[in-house]
């Protein structure tokens, strides 16, 4: 805020007036619940309440003197008492809790208002306010009713009536009393609307509108028609951080590639003046798979009802957030625009990004969207644009969302201290074909980092761990010359059957996959083709162990009954037949990095072992007898690139 400006001093304002209203409230309760100034105290009896534009409005009837042994339904009211219109702000309301038959007194300095053409006078300024309870019957009254949700009248005011533009939506007009009932707890295709209590509620197609005349405690009576951009998953742990139900957060257990169960399914939808919300729905069961919903409702309208504010988040708390709200900004098609007639001639596109993005959440558990699955796809959704990696790799920007189709050729977990296993970040080392033709210049593999906040379906970890996989990879995230899947990454492992090709070259690899050659460009956590001279075997850090000839267990144990053999605790029987591992580092001279020492760590499965395994056994474990002998191209994963020393250390690995 501009220092000394009138926002700045009416923020001021605000404040002061907030701390007065809790001190009055708090001197309130020390003092036996009730100021003993009773001089101006305006004393009403509510006949009615319903709100309106987030404001409570009580019809009342004014009482001369509260009576003070009778409780508020025995209190004798005089028809000749004037009626009032009393406003109550929602936070005054909230700790009201008042209902019909209520006595309220309003304490200094309310104000009244009178109306041209109107005969009841409006009472403001109604903060000091404060429910009178007369007798012990009312008080018991008072603990019953508290156990119960009293439903208010909502009567919606749209912004086409306001501003008395001449196209007004009939849908828009004043929700009845009759729609006023709990949401079922559950989703709603279109074929079920017409047996719910919601589907004859009016609808709305402005989110801003909504949370301004609903507010933020949960609308239930109306629903707002949004288009759903994305359906993607967010750890569980994300609701962890901000949503709770009184001290028990709805799920404490935050994991990445754990069951679907901690999963949460998430909507980003969008309303037809471009306003975005995250809509956080129930956790997927274990049958559940993200595929079928992106295929089912990416694209497709719904209406929301039965939602409450979980957060209204900014740019600069959830950039992984509003990194892919730019990437659907701007939209395909013009924008209505708040407060002008929504003729095509006044619609507009040349609006600024959102600044700012509502997260909804089920109010108590209980969740309506209505998605028209038969309807066709809305004009307002963009799908991914599908790139080429090589087109990916030349794109300048930082934090920008792509999607690509890739083989999946290696994959590797990331090792860290003190991290779970099931919390690690994975490579995987992916291609296509626009990076396998090209011949220099741009790498023939790249790496794109998992990240513990993306969650991977089981379709996929699955698909994954059987070998080689095509796979879809959507919104990720490009900067800083690497590809990351973060929060609302999707990898499926069918294409959707919307997308932009964006001229990429989507055609499948015809051959073997080609690595590049270890040179002087060659960095850590990468992966690389090898050839060389072996120049050398270290030997002090050669080991072998005997692994189950059945079952293959690496940790034997000795026979109890005869200390001579070995025993398997998987299979649970003497291993008579052993099998022999072991693991040996090599030095090698390669034409790529003539100046470096370069040390590959090989294991028994490898080409590179057999060979030398081979040699040393025939020269009776000579090392002199491999010295000088040529080895490659051995696929290898790179795991540091030193300059002091100058030395490159590898894997010997077999791709997918």
């Amino acid at each position: 805020l501009c220092r000394g400006g009138l926002a700045e001093r009416l923020c001021r304002l605000q404040n002061r007036e907030r701390s007065a209203i809790s001190f009055w409230r708090h001197q309130c309760i020390s003092d036996d619940k009730t100021p003993s100034d009773k001089s101006g105290v305006l004393i009403v009896k509510i006949l009615e309440i319903f709100e309106e534009c987030t404001i409570q409005v009580a019809i009342c009837q004014q009482l001369e003197q509260s009576p003070v042994t009778l409780s508020p339904e025995d209190a004798v009211i005089n028809a000749e008492e004037p009626i009032l219109k009393v406003l109550f702000a929602r936070e005054t309301a909230a700790h009201l809790k008042s209902r019909p038959q209520d006595v309220i007194h309003i304490y200094p300095p309310w104000q009244k208002l009178l109306l041209r053409n109107a005969d009841v006078p409006v009472i403001m300024n109604t903060y000091f306010s404060q429910k009178v309870l007369l007798s012990e019957r009312s008080e018991a009254r008072e603990k019953t009713y508290g156990l119960t949700k009293t439903l208010i009248r909502k009567n919606i005011i749209s912004l086409a009536q306001t501003f008395r533009l001449d196209d007004l939506d009939d849908k828009l007009h004043q929700e009845p009393s009759d729609n006023q009932v709990a949401c079922a707890p559950q989703l709603h295709n279109q074929g079920d609307s017409k047996q719910h209590p919601l589907a004859l509620g009016a609808v709305n197609d402005s989110l801003l509108d909504m949370v301004e005349s609903q507010g933020a405690v949960g609308w239930r009576e109306v629903q707002v028609r949004v288009v759903i951009q994305r359906v993607y998953c967010l750890p569980a742990r994300e609701g962890y951080r901000s949503h709770t139900q009184g001290n028990k957060p709805l799920c404490a257990t935050p994991s990445m590639n754990s069951d679907p169960p901690n999963a949460r399914l998430c909507l980003l939808v969008q309303d037809a003046y471009g306003m975005f919300s995250e809509v956080w729905l129930q956790s997927l069961s274990s049958t559940d798979g993200i595929e079928q919903y992106c295929r089912r409702w990416e694209g497709k309208s719904c209406c929301l009802a039965g939602m409450k504010i979980l957060q209204r988040t900014t740019r600069g708390r959830a950039l992984g957030l509003f990194s892919l709200i730019d990437s659907l900004w701007p939209p395909v098609v013009p924008l209505k625009v708040p407060g002008q007639s929504q003729d095509s001639e006044m619609m507009t596109t040349n609006l600024p990004p959102p600044s700012f993005c509502y997260i909804l959440t089920a109010q108590s558990g209980e969740i309506h969207v209505e998605v028209d699955e038969e309807e066709q796809i809305s004009n307002l959704y963009q799908p991914p644009a599908v790139h080429g990696l090589k087109e990916i790799l030349r794109i300048d920007g930082c934090n920008e969302r792509c999607s690509f189709w890739a083989q999946v050729v290696y994959q590797r977990l990331q090792t860290k201290q003190n991290v779970p296993v099931d919390q690690r970040d994975i490579l995987l080392f992916v291609t296509d074909s626009t990076l396998q033709n090209v011949v220099h210049g741009i790498p023939k593999v790249v790496a794109v980092s998992v990240t513990a906040s993306c969650v991977l379906s089981m379709e996929i970890r699955e698909a994954l761990s059987a070998g080689s996989q095509l796979v879809f990879f959507k919104d990720a995230l490009w900067g800083n010359g690497r590809i990351i899947c973060v929060e609302r990454t999707v990898l499926l492992l069918q294409k959707p059957l919307l997308c932009l090709a964006a001229g990429a070259d989507l055609s499948k690899l015809t051959g073997p996959v080609r690595l590049d050659e270890l040179d002087s460009t060659t960095q850590a956590n990468s992966i690389c083709a090898l050839r060389g001279t072996v120049v050398g075997v270290n030997e002090s850090t050669a080991f072998s162990w005997p692994t189950c000839d059945r079952c293959g267990n690496g940790k034997l144990e000795l026979c109890p009954q005869d200390r001579e053999l070995l025993y398997c605790n998987q299979c649970s029987e003497v291993v008579t037949t052993p099998v022999l591992k072991m693991q040996l580092e090599v030095f090698l001279s390669c034409p790529g990095r003539s100046q470096s020492t370069v040390k590959v760590k090989v294991w028994h499965e490898i080409t590179l072992f057999v060979l030398l395994t081979m040699l040393l056994f025939l020269q009776t474990y000579e090392v002199q007898s491999v010295l000088g002998k040529e080895v490659g191209l051995l696929n290898c994963y790179v795991h540091s690139v030193t300059s002091h020393p100058n030395c490159v250390v590898l894997e010997e690995i077999v791709l997918l």
